[in-house]
């Protein structure tokens, strides 16, 4: 919010640099003039029903967990409809999650 009310600020700017539309953040600033989201720069009382910004960032991305190489895991899977799967050693994500889109005839589950 404070960095989009600097002066020369750009809303759209702003919003795409936080990863939020920028309707949202029109919203907030006219909630924050309205006395709807209380806002004000720096260290503030808060009263009890009222509503306030936090603070935030944003992680990055987690690498996912990898077995190390050289180990042999295995997956079993039996789906409802009597269909049985099993795989050992190492599995490509996007092989295993077509694979089960297959078995599973595509049903979201």
């Amino acid at each position: 919010m404070e960095e989009s009310l600097a002066p020369g600020a750009s809303v759209v700017e702003v919003a795409r640099r936080h990863d939020v539309h920028r309707n949202l953040v029109t919203a907030w600033r006219r909630q924050a003039r309205t006395g709807v989201l209380a806002f004000e720069p720096g260290p503030m009382q808060r009263q009890a029903d009222e509503v306030r910004f936090a603070a935030v960032s944003i992680a990055p991305e987690r690498q996912p967990l990898t077995a190390p190489s050289g180990t042999c895991g295995a997956i079993e899977i039996e789906f409802a409809a009597g269909a049985r799967m099993r795989i050992t050693g190492a599995v490509d994500a996007a092989t295993l999650s077509a694979v089960v889109a297959a078995l599973t005839d595509g049903r979201p589950r």
